[in-house]
């Protein structure tokens, strides 16, 4: 997520931060699996693995990665996200940062995976999407995957309208240099057929 003047931050105002741990707190408590985005990128990955939580808001999925044995860095503009994802998990790494200038963090590229989950992509400010997507690209090793989990109507969005197709974010995945590997409905694996109203997207850069 981006700026102060990014879909989330004129949603929430940027205070969210304990009101969404609740939230999947309460889930967790009723038997819900609020793991499902950690379990499908650690299907796909080896051991060890570098992963960069892009919008990472509370660190939920990123301390899930870390606990599997990955090594994980989370990135958010949203500093109340963050302070629970610091008081929850204070050794791992939070940066407070603008995904469309993610290059002014000082990020060591070859991530093995980038996560960009819980609408992060349609929820960015309007017009930086195709710049998100190519910083994100740029610190993924060559034979990295981009993982993106995003919804396509108002059921699955907390947004009246969709603000971007998959067409277009596909287009602005080429831009940047990533082919689409698979895709699926929800993060459990359910195929993806078109008009579905969630899209679980798995890109790749080229290995070299």
């Amino acid at each position: 997520m981006t700026g102060q003047s990014d879909r989330w931050a004129e949603l929430t105002g940027g205070q969210a931060g304990e009101e969404y741990a609740q939230r999947f707190a309460r889930l967790a408590e009723s038997g819900h699996d609020i793991h499902g985005e950690a379990a499908f990128c650690a299907a796909l990955l080896n051991p060890a693995a570098r992963i960069l939580d892009a919008g990472c808001g509370t660190g939920r999925i990123a301390i899930r990665l870390a606990e599997l044995g990955h090594s994980c860095t989370g990135v958010d503009v949203d500093s109340s996200m963050l302070a629970v994802a610091r008081r929850d998990a204070p050794t791992q790494e939070w940066l407070l940062g603008d995904l469309a200038r993610l290059d002014a963090l000082g990020l060591h590229p070859g991530f093995d995976l980038v996560l960009a989950a819980g609408n992060v992509i349609p929820l960015l400010a309007p017009g930086t999407e195709a710049a998100v997507v190519r910083q994100l690209a740029g610190v993924l090793r060559p034979g990295g995957l981009l993982v993106t989990g995003m919804g396509l109507d108002a059921e699955h969005l907390p947004l009246p309208e969709p603000p971007l197709t998959l067409t277009e974010f596909d287009h602005w995945c080429t831009q940047a240099g990533l082919t689409l590997r698979q895709r699926y409905a929800t993060w459990s694996g359910d195929p993806y057929r078109q008009g579905c109203g969630y899209a679980v997207s798995v890109h790749s850069r080229p290995s070299e």
